[in-house]
């Protein structure tokens, strides 16, 4: 579609979102939203790389979602450490010597459970003193772990994999690599997003970061975007993964949609935007979120 003009097979779903001439590395795909993105891309074609520190749960991954037509690969690492992605990226670049479509930036942490008002509860937001007491009790490595994890590595990750992902992207024409980062709508939210001020800060840098790497790249050709999503099934949210590797949430949220989101909601998304339809998104920032921003105080 060298004109931009199509007939209408080129306009086909299976088409437009396409993804079995990517290679992807999903970290933290394991459970939750990475989960959801590891399946939806090997149904739909894609050999995709899971990282994480537990090599159970990725080996479990394997074992229940692996039915193709694409492939899962599990690949343990803990990308929290600078030196482990710099290995995560060499052992990529001698098995994939013609380099990778996508990097999906998912693992990220939350460490505010002195502050959480779930598990902490809430104070009295009229009331100076009972403000200040209460978040004072954040302790400074909560948001030195917070950040490292869902910030720095993120970094990392993304200036390691570029070179490969610049490599990839000659494989089919008129495609172009990226990089996709999982952030989180909390990073758009003005309140104090239930006490998590760490968490809620770092996915608000790292959203930023994300325009930052796309202008970054701009002249290399690789695109990079955010998914931001809102609550969505996972061990950060729900505290536990089912038998299945997944993890269930009994609660109705505010947003207009009256749900958390679904596996459903995240897959079509990374379909999107790793699709061949999505080739003409950069720097965007995505909110799968059943319109929570439209009810809450949200700067997105």
């Amino acid at each position: 579609m060298a004109t931009g003009k199509a007939d209408n097979e080129q306009l086909k779903s299976s088409k437009l979102f396409d993804v079995s001439h990517v290679t992807a590395v999903v970290t933290g795909g394991g459970t939750g939203i990475g989960l959801m993105i590891t399946q939806a891309l090997v149904t739909n074609g894609a050999k995709v790389y899971i990282t994480g520190r537990r090599e159970e749960a990725l080996q479990q991954v394997v074992k229940l979602y692996n039915s193709g037509p694409g492939k899962i690969i599990p690949l343990p690492g803990d990308i929290s450490d600078k030196s482990e992605v710099q290995r995560l990226a060499k052992d990529i670049s001698s098995k994939e010597p013609k380099g990778i479509q996508l990097l999906v930036n998912n693992a990220g942490i939350a460490r505010d459970d002195a502050t959480k008002f779930s598990s902490a509860g809430e104070p009295n937001m009229e009331d100076p003193v009972s403000i200040s007491e209460h978040f004072l009790k954040s302790p400074p490595e909560s948001w030195e772990e917070t950040f490292k994890t869902n910030v720095t590595a993120q970094f990392y990750m993304s200036m390691a994999f570029l070179p490969l992902l610049a490599k990839g992207q000659n494989e089919t024409p008129g495609y172009t690599s990226s990089v996709v980062n999982i952030s989180s709508v909390s990073g758009a939210m003005k309140g104090p997003s239930s006490g998590q001020f760490a968490y809620a800060s770092s996915k608000a840098a790292f959203t930023h970061l994300t325009r930052m790497l796309a202008t970054t790249f701009s002249k290399t050709g690789v695109r990079v975007n955010c998914i931001a999503p809102g609550i969505f099934p996972s061990e950060m949210t729900a505290g536990d993964s089912d038998n299945d590797q997944k993890s269930s949430l009994d609660m109705k949220p505010s947003n207009p949609a009256r749900r958390t989101g679904h596996d459903a909601d995240i897959a079509a998304t990374i379909l999107l935007l790793a699709g061949h339809g999505g080739a003409f998104y950069n720097e965007q920032i995505m909110y799968p979120d059943g319109g929570n921003t439209l009810v809450q105080p949200a700067a997105n």
